[in-house]
């Protein structure tokens, strides 16, 4: 593993944001970097991504938030394990409001809850959505993965067919497996960056 330092530099040459466990052979190298460019994530500390940490419904629905340019919406907080001052409130909200997001159940959110990749998929579907880029009419495809629910299906045949996810091998998407921050970052750069 290539331990380079990575940062980001602004016109006036200082670091917007650096860290050192991101190798620049990494798969999601690019993508971090675009990220961070862009001001969707700053790392968890320290000068450290933690690209193999599970990421959580609050940082995923961040993550979409910011990459979306940050919308303010005037909706009704519909969960109450949200706390209005929280870094990722105004996110929840903004998903919440466009149907990105329902909660674990009418009220709960589950902001520390950790994200599986089917739902990951499913959030970054319904943000394409939302954007007008989803499937319109009726669509037939047929996924080469073997392990995809029935519920996650047409998102994730979206993340296939827009070249979002390849899955963890010919066959399978692994859809219960934690979507790590490494993983979500990749899939919001390959949906969104172009």
């Amino acid at each position: 593993m290539n331990a380079n330092l990575f940062g980001i530099l602004m016109e006036d040459n200082s670091v917007l944001n650096f860290f050192y466990d991101v190798p620049n052979d990494a798969y999601y190298y690019e993508a971090v970097k675009w990220a961070a460019e862009n001001g969707i994530t700053g790392g968890v500390g320290n000068s450290l991504f933690a690209p193999n940490q599970p990421c959580n419904r609050a940082q995923i629905v961040t993550f979409l938030w910011r990459a979306a340019g940050s919308p303010v919406v005037n909706y009704l907080m519909p969960f109450t394990d949200v706390d209005e001052g929280a870094y990722y409130a105004e996110a929840v909200r903004w998903a919440a409001s466009t149907g990105i997001v329902t909660g674990l159940t009418e009220t709960t959110f589950g902001t520390d809850s950790v994200c599986t990749r089917a739902q990951a998929a499913a959030m970054i579907y319904r943000c394409a959505q939302a954007q007008g880029k989803g499937f319109t009419g009726a669509w037939m495809f047929h996924l080469p993965f073997t392990d995809v629910p029935e519920w996650a299906y047409e998102s994730v045949a979206w993340c296939y067919m827009n070249s979002v996810t390849t899955g963890v091998s010919e066959t399978s998407f692994a859809p219960g497996n934690d979507c790590t921050r490494a993983q979500i970052v990749t899939f919001l750069w390959r949906a969104f960056s172009k």
